[in-house]
């Protein structure tokens, strides 16, 4: 505590004022009330050396909560229910503590989840990869039949282009995942947004001979971006393509009400288990009723791009009755 300049000056600043203040009383006043000084001005100088010393130990005690924080033990609690500067530091830190511990657990599962997706991201690659080295090596073969290379070709084209779709999707989601998409906030006419949604999906459902609909008012609209919001209703609607038989109905229904816009997208295919509900959005999730070609992204892309724009989508299902896309655009934040 001495070797602080700080209290050396403080000792020495009540040093002089108690031998001054003494001196003057020995002088002008008498011996007896200058014994009383100088043994008042002592006893307050070893009270306050002793509270001083007392605060010492109480910030010492805070820099090794500190270092331990900072090596990674979160589980101290420094507060305490007192009055003071000191209490209100030790709350502070308290509640830093409980910031820092947020923050290392959402670090971990940012990396848990780094790390799975990129092993999803491998293993979806693998399977195109290898495909494609093992005809590409029976290419190389120069008395490969006419037909069996064209075939050869054919499928290694089809395989780059999924790897293509697969890189573009991932690449989108990325810059939503770090906030780094720019989503216009535009007034959308959903008739528009849902003519712009079928257009890619028109030939599927010709070849599948499905009857695909919207009904709406001419008016609805809400604010978004049409062209990321039109991506999220591609993926959607290309997924009950999917899962709708020949001859199905796929509809699109759309409302507006003082909160919030409506759009349902219903279809009267296969369903989704209701085990499988919860997990449909997530990531490379894919149900028992999936095709082979789908990797799981379609989805989650579409739940990303609509709640990124203050909206929210819900499915209900019931396995060989259809399923129901619901989204909801809010007026307002809520």
């Amino acid at each position: 505590m001495f070797r602080n300049s700080e209290i050396k000056w403080l000792v020495m600043v009540l040093g002089f004022i108690s031998i001054l203040m003494t001196t003057i009383t020995f002088v002008f006043f008498s011996t007896k009330f200058a014994a009383i000084l100088i043994l008042t001005s002592v006893l307050l100088i070893i009270a306050t050396l002793l509270f001083t010393a007392w605060r010492y130990r109480e910030i010492a005690r805070l820099s090794g909560f500190l270092r331990r924080i900072t090596s990674g033990d979160y589980t101290l609690d420094v507060r305490d229910n007192y009055e003071g500067e000191l209490s209100i530091l030790k709350n502070d830190i308290y509640k830093v503590t409980l910031m820092l511990s947020e923050q290392g657990s959402q670090l971990e599962r940012d990396k848990l989840q780094l790390t799975n997706a990129i092993s999803d991201i491998s293993h979806q690659l693998k399977t195109p990869l290898t495909s494609m080295m093992v005809m590409a090596d029976l290419l190389s073969d120069p008395n490969m039949p006419k037909e069996k290379r064209n075939e050869f070709t054919y499928n290694i084209q089809k395989q780059l282009e999924r790897i293509e779709w697969l890189v573009t999707s991932l690449l989108k989601l990325s810059k939503i995942d770090a906030g780094t998409a720019l989503f216009k906030k535009e007034t959308i006419v959903v008739r528009n947004l849902i003519q712009k949604a079928m257009e890619p999906v028109l030939i599927p459902v010709d070849i599948k001979q499905q009857f695909l609909h919207y009904t709406g008012d001419e008016d609805v609209t809400f604010i978004g971006d049409i062209n990321w919001t039109a991506e999220a209703i591609i993926n959607i609607l290309k997924n009950c393509v999917e899962h709708t038989p020949e001859n199905g109905e796929i509809g699109i229904f759309y409302s507006e009400n003082a909160l919030f816009t409506e759009m349902k997208i219903v279809d009267n295919g296969k369903g989704i288990p209701k085990q499988e509900l919860p997990y449909i959005f997530k990531r490379f999730y894919k149900g028992k009723n999936a095709g082979e070609e789908s990797v799981g992204i379609g989805l989650a892309m579409a739940y990303s791009i609509i709640t990124s724009q203050n909206g929210d989508i819900e499915v209900v299902s019931e396995e060989g009755k259809g399923t129901s896309f619901i989204i909801k655009f809010y007026k307002q934040i809520i």
